[in-house]
């Protein structure tokens, strides 16, 4: 290992593999460093993903697949059940062998990586960030970079460190918990959303196949909820009613940034990306294709500037963000924000306007349009939220 590399990323999830890869693509010196022993660990998220945003970057491949996805079930808070297909659509996956294959394709474009590298501080020069501390095996080090990356969570102190303005609103925090368990006899090509007071107020609950009839099973809530009846409270009520009996083999629980991307996400010497950016949808709470996004984006500008020489290039990224994915996602809050609203009355008008179309017609295009013609004040409810 050198004692200066032209960039260091911080973090080796997806967004983190994603900005080495792209960046040590344009023949740049590269390091990613990772705080666990191992990338992929521990799986952070529900797993579930597009296909097109999976291809983007990597081929599709049996061995990180758990479940191939081709409908989607809404069930409303009556227990009216509507199932929507929508194609080859996308697939839950097995983190922790995705995100190596991810940290893999890094490697093999020339990055260097390092587990169990912790990192606990900056290095500056003249205001800019030029580096990084880190502990490995109990030893203090120190390593200089041109551009530092920082892909180190929604927790992120590398953003903080650096002097962006991380803060997020409590309201935006959703709280999140799941457990993968055992089983579930749920149909392995179907996701399920449940909505409503009960089980998921302003948020949602799913259930995700992984085969062999496990599951992921959890939900999020606005932090303003959790603070009232915690997450777990509502799993708990979810498992006892639905599977009292299902063995739990594995729990996560944490925060998830459900709001719009940061003001600023670069400055002298520093990028943010993935959840450390605030780049997840704030719809869906999903954040593993919207990273790679930034990943892809960051990496490429950073190669860029080092090559022409140019550290100010990396100052674009902001910009090139918004127009890839920050405008839309910005819309993406507005419309949680109206669905925030929803009472469950209005889940289950929308569940009766969809049991009226004729499953093999239910795309989601005109499931939308239909509910939304079957009940007109949707209408007024989905444009307040446009309104700015």
């Amino acid at each position: 290992m050198k004692n200066e590399y032209d960039i260091i990323v911080v973090g080796a999830g997806p967004a983190g593999s994603m900005a080495a890869r792209f960046a040590a693509e344009h023949g740049v010196s590269v390091l990613m460093l990772e705080k666990d022993r191992d990338v992929g660990y521990p799986v952070r998220c529900g797993e579930a993903i597009s296909k097109a945003g999976v291809e983007e970057f990597i081929p599709s491949d049996d061995k990180w697949i758990a479940a191939k996805i081709s409908k989607f079930s809404f069930n409303a808070p009556d227990g009216s059940e509507a199932i929507i297909g929508f194609g080859d659509a996308g697939y839950v996956i097995e983190r922790r062998i995705f995100d190596y294959e991810l940290a893999r394709t890094a490697a093999e474009a020339g990055a260097e990586i390092l587990t169990r590298a912790y990192v606990n501080g900056l290095l500056f020069d003249d205001r800019k960030v030029s580096g990084v501390k880190y502990e490995l095996n109990g030893e203090q080090k120190e390593i200089k970079a041109k551009i530092v990356i920082a892909a180190d969570g929604v927790e992120s102190r590398v953003g903080r460190w650096a002097g962006l303005e991380t803060h997020i609103d409590f309201r935006d925090m959703e709280s999140a918990v799941q457990i993968t368990a055992a089983n579930i006899p749920v149909d392995q090509n179907t996701l399920y959303f449940y909505f409503g007071k009960d089980v998921a107020p302003n948020g949602y609950f799913w259930v995700f196949p992984k085969g062999h009839n496990k599951a992921n099973i959890g939900l999020g809530v606005s932090g303003l909820i959790g603070k009232k009846k915690s997450a777990q409270s509502f799993l708990d009520d979810f498992m006892n009613k639905h599977y009292p009996n299902a063995p739990v083999l594995t729990k996560i629980a944490g925060g998830v940034p459900c709001s719009i991307t940061l003001d600023k996400i670069s400055g002298p010497g520093i990028m943010l990306i993935g959840d450390a950016a605030r780049q997840v949808n704030p719809l869906s709470g999903g954040g593993i294709a919207s990273g790679m996004i930034g990943g892809k984006i960051a990496g490429t500008i950073a190669g860029e500037a080092i090559k022409l020489n140019k550290p100010d290039h990396i100052l674009t990224y902001d910009k090139a963000w918004q127009d890839r994915l920050g405008k839309r996602h910005e819309t993406f809050n507005r419309i949680k924000e109206g669905i925030y609203n929803f009472s469950d009355d209005k889940f289950n008008s929308i569940a009766h306007s969809v049991l009226k179309i004729p499953i093999e017609k239910r795309t989601l295009g005109k499931v939308f349009t239909t509910a939304l013609m079957n009940n007109p004040s949707l209408l007024v409810d989905i444009a307040k939220v446009f309104v700015v």
